[in-house]
């Protein structure tokens, strides 16, 4: 990458905060000051706002960078933080966890049931021989003994390893092993699309390759057979006898939390670690700040998996540690009906929901129809997560979700970071369709060039983090070295994750994806985003998905892959004409640098189960080239799809 990525789409809309949760926002403009004049004293004040058994001698010890401590010498449970103080406050009769399963069963759990369920966890988990800085496996379905499951870890001090219940077995047995875990606690099985899908089968081959594995505690959720071994044990009949009883300890504030495993550009996922003190700190605040979170009014819906840091920090951490009133659900949004979602909204008058962009791309996909058949009056904050949302998707959801009254605070962070970094203030910021506008207080990101030098407003280059801030991650679990070189070896003393960022020329920032999804065309670096983001702004396109492959004139050339919307015609000559009007289309939007050499005319993408599209697999059909590893694929048959099917625009000028 040269200089800098080509700053290509302009963005001049704006969207100034309602003046009624303005004026009762949580957080105000104060809190940039504030954060500007004492980085490390606004961010003890953030930490006063949980209990702490034992005070912190000093805020911050980087005197070993980059291995940060945080409020050195405090103590604090995390348990106690989400549950006991709500209790002892008197909000034990509080709902904590709206919970709908896919079959449309559901369970109200208070802040009362809650602490019981985590106790009674928290005694059979130490019965079972776990105590604290042992490591615990959760292989669940989103149910609410995942959370209870992640609690009564936290409780004793257990450092858990949640992996998402989408993996496969060589997945499962990988973390586990790394981890070298004690327990794997899973169900069963979970409901998704309409029908049981097996867990259990899946933990006994992984459990069969780890040896450090001593038991395995499984929750009954769908009834199905089961094979069954000396190391298992039901969940109802072992945690639902224990004793309700049970004191949460105070753990130092570097006290290992939980490690969360993403995939690394080698084989070998990454074990990124997180602590107690800081990052609880964070989560906390940041959820209270970017969400405005009410207790005693606002029912907040993330539909993120528990399997996610999303699901850790935004499900679990950040709103139980504030004292929310949240939905959790546990299927897929399409079932039984596309409109579930909204269904749900309608049901439990969700005011504020938290989702991913490709998540609002399927939906404007179905069509505006569907969200509109549902009362959705209720919501009052929307926001975004998981990747860098296009400017019409944003308007869509602010459109037709948000009913164009609804601030939309449009996050970026990372596994790595554990809590937000860059996001609009809902009660502060004017926001612009795209934009995750800028560092929240005491955050300190930047765009530099290669040199590590900060580039001017319009310019765009690396994203990257100059400070230590307190949710960040401590090393890779087991692999010092390995941390070192992977986030602090780019850049002289700042934090570099490989995300390719612009400033406007405002100042605000935009996230241009991965650094590895940046085209050299012809000389110019050209993100990926901001081509699908083109392609999209095009009424007649749902989703794209945009690589850069192999071409003898430019090095580069941008090939798309793009999904029509559901009433577009892009049969025959129609298809055609389509393909032509989309080439001309991104060449007027971002220049003709941008036009892409090649349009394919797609059902589907090649997504995760986390709904992250998997560029890799879309250059080798670019390429012609057989097509690598599909195993985390949500449905492996899409490739099969578009590399039989695929409507081709070639270049003809």
């Amino acid at each position: 990458m040269s200089e800098t990525l080509e700053n290509l789409l302009q963005e001049n809309r704006q969207f100034p905060p309602p003046d009624a949760l303005a004026a009762s926002a949580n957080v105000t403009a104060a809190a940039y000051d504030e954060a500007a004049a004492d980085r490390l004293g606004f961010w003890e004040t953030q930490a006063r706002r949980l209990t702490w058994a034992t005070p912190w001698e000093s805020v911050l010890d980087w005197s070993n960078p980059p291995f940060a401590k945080w409020f050195v010498g405090g103590k604090l449970n995390v348990a106690y933080n989400c549950l006991d103080r709500h209790i002892e406050a008197g909000r034990g009769s509080k709902v904590a966890i709206h919970w709908e399963g896919e079959p449309g069963d559901t369970r109200t759990i208070t802040y009362g049931d809650l602490h019981r369920a985590v106790c009674q966890a928290a005694n059979a988990l130490t019965d079972l021989g776990v105590a604290a800085g042992d490591r615990v496996a959760i292989y669940m379905p989103m149910i609410p003994e995942a959370a209870v499951a992640m609690l009564a870890c936290a409780r004793i001090g257990a450092t858990h390893s949640v992996v998402f219940g989408g993996f496969s077995v060589d997945a499962l047995a990988g973390r586990i092993q790394d981890a070298s875990a004690k327990v794997v606690i899973t169900a069963d099985g979970g409901y998704r699309r309409g029908k049981p899908s097996g867990l259990k089968p899946i933990v006994d081959e992984a459990v069969a390759q780890c040896p450090t594995i001593e038991r395995v505690l499984v929750v009954r959720r769908t009834g199905q057979d089961v094979a069954w071994s000396d190391k298992d044990l039901w969940w109802h009949e072992t945690v639902e006898q224990a004793s309700p009883e049970h004191v949460a300890q105070p753990f130092d504030a570097e006290h290992p939390l939980f490690i969360l495993y993403t995939s690394g550009t080698t084989a070998k996922p990454k074990g990124i670690l997180h602590t107690t003190g800081g990052y609880l700190t964070q989560v906390s605040y940041t959820y209270h700040a970017v969400f405005d979170l009410k207790p005693d009014t606002d029912v907040y819906w993330c539909t993120a998996d528990i399997g996610w840091v999303t699901g850790h920090s935004y499900i679990v951490y950040g709103p139980l540690s504030n004292g929310a009133t949240q939905i959790m659900y546990e299927g897929t949004p399409d079932t039984p009906h596309r409109g579930r979602f909204w269904e749900i909204v309608e049901k439990y008058r969700a005011t504020i929901v938290y989702t991913a962009p490709t998540l609002i791309r399927t939906m404007m996909k179905w069509g505006e129809d569907i969200p509109a058949k549902f009362d959705l009056s209720s919501l009052r904050l929307l926001g975004s997560v998981g990747e860098p949302i296009n400017p019409e998707a944003w308007m869509w959801y602010r459109k037709h979700i948000g009913r164009d009254a609804c601030p939309i605070v449009d996050t970026w962070w990372q596994t790595e970071t554990g809590g937000i970094m860059i996001s609009p203030l809902p009660g502060v910021t004017a926001t612009k369709p795209g934009s995750a506008m800028t560092p929240l207080p005491g955050i300190s990101a930047d765009v530099v060039d290669d040199q590590g030098q900060s580039v001017p407003n319009g310019g765009g280059g690396y994203l990257v983090l100059r400070e230590p801030w307190p949710s960040m991650l401590r090393t890779i679990w087991g692999d010092d070295q390995r941390f070192i070189e992977t986030y602090w070896s780019r850049f002289e003393g700042m934090y570099f994750a490989g995300d390719g960022a612009k400033r406007d020329n405002d100042g605000h920032l935009w996230l241009l994806g991965r650094v590895d999804d940046v085209m050299l065309v012809s000389g110019h670096n050209i993100s990926t985003t901001e081509v699908e983001s083109a392609l999209v702004s095009h009424p007649s396109v749902a989703e794209a998905a945009v690589v850069g492959a192999t071409d003898p004139t430019t090095g580069q050339a941008i090939v798309a892959f793009t999904i029509p919307r559901g009433h577009v015609d892009s049969e025959g000559e129609a298809g055609e004409a389509l393909i032509a009007e989309l080439r001309n289309h991104v060449a007027k939007t971002l220049g003709p640098i941008a036009k892409p050499r090649q349009i394919m005319l797609v059902a589907e993408l090649p997504k995760t189960r986390s709904g992250k599209i998997m560029r890799r697999l879309l250059r080798d059909v670019a390429e012609n080239r057989s097509l690598g590893d599909v195993t985390t694929l949500q449905d492996s048959t899409v490739m099969d799809l578009i590399a039989s099917g695929m409507k081709t625009g070639k270049d003809e000028d």
